[in-house]
């Protein structure tokens, strides 16, 4: 892991050097920036930058056709691999408003931040702004020798007294209280930066925080009346703080942000036993996944295999159609009544 976090570094600076070059300007020079910004068709739209989907629906319902919306990962890519291109960085360094997760996944974000003057950019880390919770290993559950230890002791955290951010679990906007905090603080910033249209963004976000709300019953409604609360995941599990929010006990191969993807036989085996003892009728897999692991749990218990999305990511066909967080939320909500009963 820290040779890979190094290479990552070295790339960063590469891209940073290149970025400078294609841009045709210096990242420290706020002049050159809105110059740049004046030339575009599009200069009276405020500029939002995020690194992946969640922020990325969240910001385009508040803003709606005010704002002009980049997401840096691409449609179907996977986002803990995702290195910044030269063309990304100054999509950031031309923003208006950026918006990152934070932790280990996006340390290079840091290295950009520093690149050049970005006292006029308003920038939102989504884990800086909500409780985070550290990763949780559960019995079963395949880690890193490396970084992580048997027994971790898991505990809300105070943002203030966190010491490094990727020692905790990334995947906040799972929890739909969460996605509500994300999404004022959007509206916030966009106020800040366009107070001519601040009607326009507070009716916005009113009105989503009340479709999250909406959604937030809905699951509510459906643990509540659930013949069991136990599911399982044949898969990564980015969904802690989900389950924590709906008070759901589970079982996963891995945890959210682990780099594996063959789990032992001995894993495997657990997992199979779980949904034999418990009579559990299925098995979660994630978006984007090969479905292998629970494939094969699937045919060794009869479990169904049913999509679970983290939200992380969409496919090229999904982000076109325009589908939003609240469409895959209410997909989730299905897969979780069959899951629970």
């Amino acid at each position: 892991m820290l040779m890979k976090k190094r290479i990552a570094a070295m790339l960063l600076a590469a891209a940073v050097v290149v970025g400078c070059v294609f841009s045709g300007c210096n990242f420290g020079n706020d002049k050159n920036n809105k110059d740049q910004k004046a030339t575009n068709d599009t200069a009276d739209k405020l500029s939002i930058v995020t690194t992946i989907f969640p922020q990325y629906d969240f910001a385009r319902q508040v803003a709606g056709d005010k704002a002009d919306i980049t997401m840096l990962l691409g449609p179907g890519e996977e986002s803990h691999t995702y290195e910044p291109t030269p063309q990304d960085i100054i999509e950031i360094q031309n923003a208006d408003i950026f918006i990152y997760v934070g932790g280990e996944s996006e340390t290079w974000v840091d290295g950009i931040l520093d690149s050049f003057d970005s006292s006029n950019l308003e920038v939102i880390n989504m884990m800086n702004i909500v409780d985070v919770v550290e990763e949780e290993i559960v019995e079963g559950m395949e880690h890193d020798e490396e970084e992580h230890e048997e027994n971790i002791v898991v505990e809300t955290v105070d943002t203030a007294d966190r010491a490094e951010e990727g020692e905790y679990d990334e995947h906040v906007w799972t929890s739909i209280d969460n996605a509500q905090i994300i999404t004022q603080a959007i509206a916030d910033a966009l106020c800040e930066k366009d107070e001519v249209n601040t009607a326009y963004y507070r009716g916005n976000c009113e009105k989503y925080l009340a479709e999250l709300s909406n959604l937030k019953k809905e699951f509510n409604r459906i643990v509540k009346n659930a013949q069991r609360k136990t599911v399982v995941f044949g898969d990564r599990f980015p969904m802690r703080y989900f389950t924590d929010e709906f008070g759901l006990e589970y079982y996963a191969a891995f945890p959210g942000c682990s780099e594996q993807s063959e789990p032992s036989a001995g894993t495997v085996a657990f997992l199979i036993e779980k949904i034999k003892e418990e009579n559990i009728p299925a098995v979660f897999y994630l978006e984007l996944s090969n479905q292998k692991i629970a494939k094969t749990i699937s045919e060794s218990t009869g479990a169904k295999t049913l999509l679970f999305n983290s939200c992380h990511n969409v496919t090229m066909e999904q982000f076109l159609d325009g589908v939003t967080y609240i469409d895959l939320m209410n997909e989730n909500a299905k897969a979780l009544q069959k899951a629970l009963n």
